[in-house]
């Protein structure tokens, strides 16, 4: 691919997030979008839903390397919060990952959920810089997760529940395409130039 194709599939990136039930029902989805288009970024796809759990089952990968990553990163928090992982019956980070997984499961079905496409100049990174940290207690302040979640993986374990952290945003180029094509058809998606793009015409002609 020749470098100016390769600037101009960047300057048009897409990326996929989610607004989670705690995100929805705690009225935050209009706090989430003005974010995305103050800095630039525009929503080309945007639709309310109730997911199955058929759906959230297909969502989330099964791979043994994801659940035992799942896993592992349940242990380095209890770790970091001193908390005795026997409590959860098994120190098996594959048997963590199952257990984590479903919580998820029963999370995302439990109320409605936002699903969109965000495109625009690093669409990906800048979305996953906005959201910040997937664990709201170590996201940094300024950010969504930061700003209106205090929850952590030790008090979801606790709970038995997956973690309240508003929002779901693709991680790389990749899972963003993919998530973009499970989620949205091709007709679900616009074409259209918001005024700043304008603006940016002129101001180079000029």
């Amino acid at each position: 691919m020749e470098q100016a194709d390769k600037m101009a599939n960047l300057e048009k990136e897409q990326t996929f997030l989610m607004m989670k039930p705690d995100g929805v029902v705690r009225g935050l989805t209009g706090e989430v979008i003005k974010r995305i288009e103050r800095c630039g970024l525009k929503i080309v796809a945007l639709k309310m839903f109730w997911a199955t759990r058929d759906q959230i089952d297909e969502h989330y990968p099964k791979s043994e390397a994801w659940l035992n990553r799942i896993g592992e990163k349940t242990k380095v928090n209890y770790d970091k919060y001193g908390l005795d992982i026997k409590t959860l019956g098994t120190e098996n980070n594959k048997e963590i990952g199952l257990m984590v997984r479903g919580w998820l499961l029963d999370y995302l079905t439990s109320a409605p959920m936002v699903k969109m496409v965000i495109e625009g100049p690093h669409a990906v990174d800048l979305v996953r810089k906005m959201a910040g940290n997937t664990i709201p207690a170590q996201a940094e302040m300024g950010t969504i997760r930061g700003d209106f979640s205090v929850d952590s993986a030790a008090f979801a374990n606790r709970d038995k529940r997956a973690i309240f952290n508003i929002i779901h945003a693709s991680e790389t180029p990749e899972e963003a395409s993919h998530e973009i094509d499970f989620w949205f058809g091709p007709e679900d998606i616009h074409e259209y130039e918001k005024v700043e793009e304008n603006t940016y015409k002129f101001v180079k002609r000029g």
